[in-house]
């Protein structure tokens, strides 16, 4: 039964209905709760997650939902929130990458280069996460939800850069991947909308969807032959993208279904299933304190500056607690170190758990206890408009707003 691929996929796609159905019940979101599926069903049931089409489609959800996540990040709000977005993301990116650093280095003895692996791995914030709550809450379309989001991207991209400049296969592969994707990036508004100008109409067809998976099918190529990560152009490419696609929330919204649908339960649920149980106890005073210290440094670091910014303690926890999780940058970092006998197999089940944990810890408090409403998402806005003399986007949609 288990080496047939259709009564595998209907075993994956059981255990993305029962997540869909917990969460509904429980109001938490469901990229959690699919995350512990994947813990219970790895260590419970054995699930398999090696395959290769598990992984070719694992692998689509994490890019597509990164490509997505750019692309919910409106400019104009990107703008008008850019300070709060921008000392938010660094500090949530610069702090525990520098102290997890220390700590594994001069506390858990580890050498320089394994050292800044950790500290890399659990510097991220989890776009996929984050942009999975968002979209469940209905909260990206309030300022405060486009701010978190634009901090998750300032914060995962010093993580890139961070990677990519400590361990970077400085290669020919590698000036054509920037070369290439900087071009694309300069073009690719300018043809999305020509798409969808002209082959819109097409709706069966689909021609705009096929176009943006060619896209990061096609720069995902070259990033990985470059020895860099495939979900970096996706983030850039959807970023770029945002503003053809404010103005035309279809396309966003059927790729959003395909994604949520299809790709990204076997992302959760094959991230879940990578926690070893047996592996995990004897480091557990290890992984404990690296989520501390991932925790601690991120709340130190974030909820001064949200305060800063006009947030209210609920609406600081929240942002604090939602720029603490980790995830899809986090085992990619992780992932890299592994592969490339920066660290070693122990290392790794220590970093992809206490990533994994930090996806579900934060989110799960943010949601229970710290979650503001939409309305006050929006007042956040309105407020932040007031004191900074600048123009929100919620509030150009509002028929008494001031002029600029």
């Amino acid at each position: 039964m288990f080496q047939n691929i259709w009564f595998v996929a209907a075993i994956w796609m059981a255990l993305a209905l029962s997540a869909s159905l917990v969460s509904i019940w429980s109001g938490i979101s469901v990229a959690l709760i699919e995350i512990l599926v994947g813990v219970i069903t790895g260590n419970f049931l054995h699930l398999q997650s090696n395959n290769e089409w598990i992984g070719f489609l694992a692998m689509l959800g994490s890019g597509v939902l990164t490509f997505l996540a750019g692309a919910e990040i409106d400019p104009h709000s990107l703008k008008a929130n850019l300070r709060a977005s921008a000392l938010i993301g660094v500090i949530s990116f610069a702090a525990p990458f520098a102290l997890v650093w220390i700590f594994a280095q001069f506390v858990l003895r580890w050498p320089l280069h394994q050292a800044q692996i950790a500290g890399i791995a659990l510097s991220t914030t989890s776009v996929a996460v984050v942009y999975a709550v968002m979209i469940e809450g209905g909260y990206s379309d309030t300022a405060m939800g486009k701010m978190i989001l634009a901090a998750c991207f300032i914060t995962d991209f010093g993580t890139v850069l961070a990677l990519g400049g400590l361990f970077a296969n400085f290669s020919l592969w590698l000036v054509v991947f920037v070369v290439v994707m900087c071009i694309v990036l300069w073009f690719m508004p300018t043809w999305t909308k020509s798409i969808i100008d002209r082959l819109g109409a097409t709706r069966v067809s689909e021609p705009e969807v096929k176009f943006i998976l060619f896209v990061l099918f096609f720069l995902g190529g070259l990033a990985t032959t470059a020895k860099s990560e495939a979900v970096l152009p996706a983030y850039l490419v959807g970023l770029v993208v945002a503003g053809v696609f404010l103005h035309d929330k279809t396309l966003v919204h059927r790729m959003r279904s395909i994604a949520f649908a299809v790709f990204t339960p076997f992302y959760f649920i094959r991230a879940g299933s990578y926690v070893s149980l047996p592996a995990l106890w004897p480091a557990l005073a290890i992984v404990a304190g690296l989520l501390f210290l991932k925790m601690i440094t991120k709340m130190v670091g974030v909820w001064p500056l949200a305060r800063m910014h006009f947030m209210n303690r609920q609406q600081a926890a929240y942002t604090t607690l939602l720029m603490a999780t980790g995830l899809t940058f986090g085992t990619i970092s992780a992932l890299f170190g592994f592969q490339n006998h920066i660290i070693d197999q122990r290392q790794y089940t220590i970093l992809v758990t206490v990533v994994i944990l930090s996806a579900l810890v934060p989110t799960l408090f943010a949601q229970k206890f710290f979650q503001p409403s939409k309305d006050a998402m929006h007042a956040w806005g309105r407020l932040y408009r007031r004191r900074l003399g600048t123009l929100s986007v919620e509030d150009t949609e509002e028929p008494d707003a001031p002029p600029r």
